[in-house]
């Protein structure tokens, strides 16, 4: 049966549509079609900007004018940044009667350096070798001249960006910044070791301060990079929580430079592992507990005669893992010492904030087989900490940080105070 309520439906003819061969040529390949057409639009449409501002300064084409303070000059070949390459245009040139040539706005804006700066350093940051960074890149047809892509381009480009970043860094200023914990550590590249000093603020953000380059962990390159925190404006007066690896130079420069002022926590988690190397496999799960229940303990003396009845123990079978234990034993245990607890204990008792940013760094170096000189290290390091701090997070139980400010405060005092004593 047929229903009344729905329309008919109509056959339409047949359609026939005819393609020329060129059209036909162009389906073979339409991403590229489309690509290059998309790009012979853009050029025309900044053509015709750059002709409008040519009008704006040369006035109308063909129609005299006495006043006039520039002229046409033709026009010259150029190119514009598309994405992380350039391509070849027609720039049309003005000159003024008497300054010489005049720039036009909207080829300044087409042919400016930042997104092709920009995508390189994105590229290389992501992994992408300066051999490879060609292949990322969209396949410009070969009649615009793609340029600026090639290994050896993309490797003068990054050089001068890296190079511009670690002059950055290292002329940074930061006596803005009040810095109650700081982080030392170091990277090795080979036969090089490259410092780093992590500073938490007030608020618990991180701050990449500075870093050095040496042979070796040596007191003279930390003392080195100490100075040069001291000259870019750290208090030097500020008593100060130093959170270190347990390297002998290390916390030596940092007591001959900041003295009193500055107080050490040794890094358990190396310590652990320090102590675990001078035994055999089967004493480490006991070691390992005794060690932990010293650190979580709440009470310092506690805490320090947990480590010394275990250095005890260890004594006549192991006397290198109990001449471990000892060495630097109070040290593993300033942040208890200064009734810090929670996240913000589990925190500031290792080195892992910086060693994080160590592990940034060590992926974006991953693709350099062959390190050069220690200029080449540093340029490296330096852009691989551009990219990682704009990730960097809030350090964890950051909302504790007031007790650790009233905590160095009460330490501060009592240090002035004992001075005060011994120079009565």
């Amino acid at each position: 049966m047929k229903s009344h309520t729905k329309p008919a439906l109509r056959v339409m003819p047949a359609a026939q549509v005819q393609i020329s061969l060129p059209v036909q040529g162009v389906l073979c390949d339409v991403h590229h079609a489309v690509l290059g057409l998309c790009i012979d639009a853009g050029q025309r449409v900044l053509a015709a900007m750059m002709e409008a501002d040519r009008t704006a300064l040369c006035g109308p084409k063909g129609v005299p004018d006495a006043a006039r303070r520039a002229v046409r000059g033709g026009s010259t070949a150029s190119q514009v940044v598309l994405g992380g390459q350039r391509i070849a245009v027609r720039r049309p040139r003005a000159r003024a009667t008497c300054e010489g040539e005049l720039s036009l706005p909207s080829f300044l804006w087409a042919a400016c350096a930042d997104p092709l700066d920009a995508a390189t350093m994105a590229a290389i940051a992501a992994g992408v070798s300066t051999r490879r960074y060609a292949s990322t890149q969209e396949p410009v047809p070969a009649a615009h001249r793609p340029r600026a892509a090639s290994k050896s381009a993309v490797s003068r480009r990054f050089v001068q960006l890296s190079q511009e970043q670690l002059t950055q860094w290292l002329a940074r200023p930061i006596g803005d910044l009040d810095l109650p914990v700081v982080m030392i550590d170091g990277i090795h590249f080979r036969d090089r070791v490259i410092l780093l000093a992590l500073g938490i603020d007030t608020k618990g953000d991180k701050h990449v301060l500075g870093l050095r380059e040496g042979s070796t962990e040596a007191t003279r390159v930390v003392a080195s990079l100490l100075s040069d925190l001291v000259e870019r404006g750290l208090d030097a007066d500020r008593m100060r929580l130093w959170v270190i690896d347990g390297g002998k130079a290390l916390r030596k420069a940092i007591v001959q430079t900041f003295g009193q002022r500055a107080l050490i926590q040794r890094c358990q988690e190396h310590k652990r592992r320090n102590v675990l190397e001078h035994l055999p496999e089967d004493a480490h799960a006991s070691v390992k507990r005794a060690l932990k229940d010293a650190w979580s303990a709440s009470d310092t003396d506690l805490a320090r005669k947990q480590l010394a009845r275990l250095a005890s123990s260890l004594q006549a079978k192991h006397p290198g893992a109990a001449a471990s234990v000892r060495e630097g034993l109070d040290e593993t245990l300033t942040v208890q010492a200064l009734g810090i607890t929670g996240s913000l204990y589990r925190t500031l008792r290792t080195t892992n904030p910086i060693e994080n940013l160590n592990s940034s760094v060590a992926r974006y170096c991953r693709n350099v087989k062959r390190w050069g000189d220690g200029q080449m290290v540093l340029r490296w390091v330096a852009s691989a900490l551009s990219d990682a701090a704009t990730r960097m997070r809030k350090l964890r139980g950051c909302s504790q940080m007031r007790t650790l400010l009233k905590a160095l405060d009460a330490r501060r005092c009592d240090t002035d105070n004992g001075l005060v004593r011994r120079a009565a």
